[in-house]
């Protein structure tokens, strides 16, 4: 007998090495544009934004603070690497991609989090932890990042003998707790969301949104891209 994974989801983990001077700069020119008010903060959110959050604009790579352009350069080269693996792309193909993107950040303080939902609009979407906040130990899930499982149909029935499946084939969704320098890559239309933070000080994130082309080859055979 053999087993073999179907509908499998990627989901890349990568760390900046050495990342505490860098995350010191993004919070502290964060903080700053939060303070500054609605100049900064995004005018017209897809979602509801609760008490807790703030939501910046989604124009930040465009920034030209040295901190902001390191990291969108290292955004940019793992996820570039990411899509010539997982697609089977040569150095040379990849030369021939362009891409777009929205990027904003988040600052969540105790009590907010962020409700399910997913990026319909573009392929790639990431999140990079600048701090993750202080832990509650009475909340072990405070502030962790939720990917729900998009098997939807999967557990309408259920009965002893798909109950304890194994890690690789169970129904239930995954968290994951971020690290300070941490960066997430996976696939835009799975559903994604924050569990509550809990903690004392912020929980600082990026997130971004990719989409992209092929030069040379016939815009009918690739999606839509905005301009």
């Amino acid at each position: 007998m053999s087993v073999i994974s179907l509908f499998s989801v990627p989901i890349v983990r990568t760390q900046w090495p050495n990342a505490a001077a860098l995350n010191a700069e993004l919070r502290d020119l964060f903080l700053r544009r939060e303070a500054e008010g609605r100049h900064w903060s995004n005018p017209e959110p897809s979602m509801n934004i609760p008490r807790g959050l703030f939501e910046s604009k989604f124009d930040l790579f465009s920034w030209p603070e040295r901190c902001v352009q390191q990291l969108h350069e290292f955004c940019m080269r793992q996820l570039f690497a990411t899509v010539g693996e997982l697609n089977a792309y040569s150095t040379e193909e990849l030369h021939k991609f362009e891409s777009q993107t929205h990027a904003w950040f988040h600052i969540t303080r105790r009590g907010g989090r962020f409700f399910a939902h997913n990026h319909p609009m573009a392929s790639w979407s990431g999140v990079y932890c600048v701090t993750p906040g202080q832990t509650d130990p009475d909340e072990p899930l405070s502030g962790a990042l939720h990917f729900q499982n998009p098997h939807q149909l999967a557990n309408m029935f259920s009965d002893p003998a798909n109950r304890r499946l194994v890690r690789e084939y169970s129904l239930a969704g995954r968290n994951l707790s971020l690290t300070a320098g941490e960066l997430i890559l996976f696939p835009s239309w799975l559903f994604h969301e924050v569990h509550p933070y809990t903690g004392e000080g912020e929980r600082i994130t990026v997130a971004f949104n990719c989409w992209f082309r092929q030069l040379g080859v016939d815009p009918e055979l690739q999606g839509p891209y905005l301009r």
